[in-house]
């Protein structure tokens, strides 16, 4: 018997059977789209989580610290993990950083906290002096004006939220409030004094003093600086800091460290606070924050956090996928019944095939091409199902569904359901073998039956 006739046969054998093959189909269809359905919400989940933790942080961004403490930072996310060691950063470790392997660039991070004045506006802000060249590589983009390049010596690059936090000292209860301030100018000044253009009659007449218990007043240089750019992530962790090209805030660092008559030991003299990696293939950012770990840094990623939610959508994935395996195993066992009850209805059929010569392994495969058919149209109509409740949750139920899960911003576009591609196929072939797993035991039974009992029990 050929294939083609051997297929025109089972089906004309399901169709002369209808209603059981039918119901068996459903089976099949309820067990396929229940897990594909709640397979599809953990993927969906996945996909919400890391377009969440895009939004505020870099997810190809590393923060590494020496192993003393991390220090506080804008934006800085407290996922992460601390090593054993007491690594230092120079420009050799720095060095060393860079040939690891999928970094693709580094840079010394040196932070000082200054207050910015535009006229009679003033900010306080964290100035993050870094390698100008590494911005374009670590995918910064800017709302407005341009990247901060190598050639501005005292060019400042504003994250997305700074420019709104400008006020007017004489106008206490501006502070927040109106436009943001116009930072694309030449008209910049940043000083280390945080009281710096909020003098008042109170303070003024003290010889010099701070207030009226005896402290000197520090006398902190003022530097004119340009703003060059604004960046454009309103939420990322780019968004509260100031940036500026290293040697500038290593040279402004230093000589507030002078006015503050702080001492630097010998052995700190040549180490940065911290270092900034950028990974270009996401995956490769654990693994390389657990060497940095093991080489004794401090570090901590927008990763890690996408790491734990990835493993609470898996875990979310497994149950509902295993709730979906027993719609699925029920259905099996549906599959089955059907055949061994075909069995009991053919036994003529299956004697006079034999009788007449037909080979036994035709028989058998008879039985296993329904059972398997059985399998496939109600894995085929399961995934088409499935597609149709993907689409209603990821539009009429969006909003709500977000939600109750925590993840969205409620305006009805929430992503929480996704079938990629190779599900669609895993399901399909899964459903396929299923069928024919559950229609093994009653072909060989077929393929064994006596031909003259056959005959005789008819």
């Amino acid at each position: 018997m050929n294939q083609r006739d051997l297929i025109e046969l089972c089906f004309r054998n399901l169709l002369r059977r209808r209603t059981r093959t039918i119901l068996a189909v459903i089976g099949v269809i309820v067990g396929t789209c229940a897990i594909v359905v709640m397979l599809s919400i953990g993927f969906g989940l996945t996909d919400s989580f890391q377009k969440q933790i895009e939004s505020y942080g870099n997810l190809h961004l590393i923060n590494v610290y020496s192993n003393g403490g991390m220090a506080g930072g804008a934006g800085m996310v407290s996922a992460g993990g601390a090593g054993n060691g007491d690594g230092k950063i120079n420009n050799k470790t720095i060095g060393d950083m860079e040939k690891l392997e999928g970094v693709e660039c580094v840079t010394p991070v040196v932070s000082e906290y200054m207050l910015i004045s535009i006229g009679k506006n003033i900010a306080q802000a964290e100035v993050l002096g870094i390698r100008a060249d590494v911005l374009e590589k670590f995918n910064y983009e800017v709302q407005e004006g341009r990247l901060l390049q190598s050639t501005d010596k005292a060019g400042m690059l504003f994250g997305n939220q700074v420019p709104s936090w400008f006020y007017n000292p004489k106008k206490p209860n501006t502070m927040g409030m109106g436009e943001p301030q116009k930072v694309l100018t030449d008209k910049i000044l940043i000083t280390g004094d945080m009281e710096y253009g909020q003098k008042t009659k109170a303070n003024v007449g003290d010889g010099g003093m701070a207030g009226g218990d005896g402290e000197q007043k520090l006398s902190y240089k003022e530097y004119k600086t340009k703003g060059v750019g604004v960046l454009a992530n309103p939420s990322d962790e780019s968004a509260y800091a100031v940036y500026m090209n290293i040697e500038e805030v290593l040279t402004i660092q230093r000589e507030n460290k002078k006015v503050r008559k702080e001492v630097v030991p010998a052995a700190e003299k040549d180490n940065y606070q911290r270092a900034m990696i950028y990974v270009e293939d996401i995956n490769q950012v654990e693994k390389i924050s657990e060497t940095l770990r093991e080489q004794g840094f401090q570090t901590n990623s927008a990763n890690d956090w996408l790491q734990s939610m990835k493993q609470t959508a898996r875990m979310i994935q497994g149950i509902l996928g295993g709730i979906g395996g027993i719609s699925l195993f029920v259905a099996a066992l549906g599959i089955t019944n059907t055949m061994i009850m075909s069995i009991y209805e053919r036994t003529k059929e299956i004697g006079v095939m034999k009788v007449i010569g037909a080979n036994l392994q035709d028989i058998k495969r008879m039985f296993l091409v329904e059972a398997g058919l059985i399998g496939f149209i109600g894995g085929a109509v399961g995934i088409f199902i499935s597609f149709v409740i993907s689409f209603l949750m990821n539009t009429l139920l969006g909003a709500i569904i977000g939600s109750g899960l925590g993840i969205g911003d409620g305006s009805g576009e929430t992503t929480v359901s996704i079938i990629p591609w190779w599900v669609v196929v895993g399901a399909l072939a899964f459903a396929t073998v299923i069928g024919v797993v559950a229609g093994y035991y009653p072909a060989k039974r077929a393929m064994h039956l006596s031909a003259l009992e056959s005959l005789r029990n008819e």
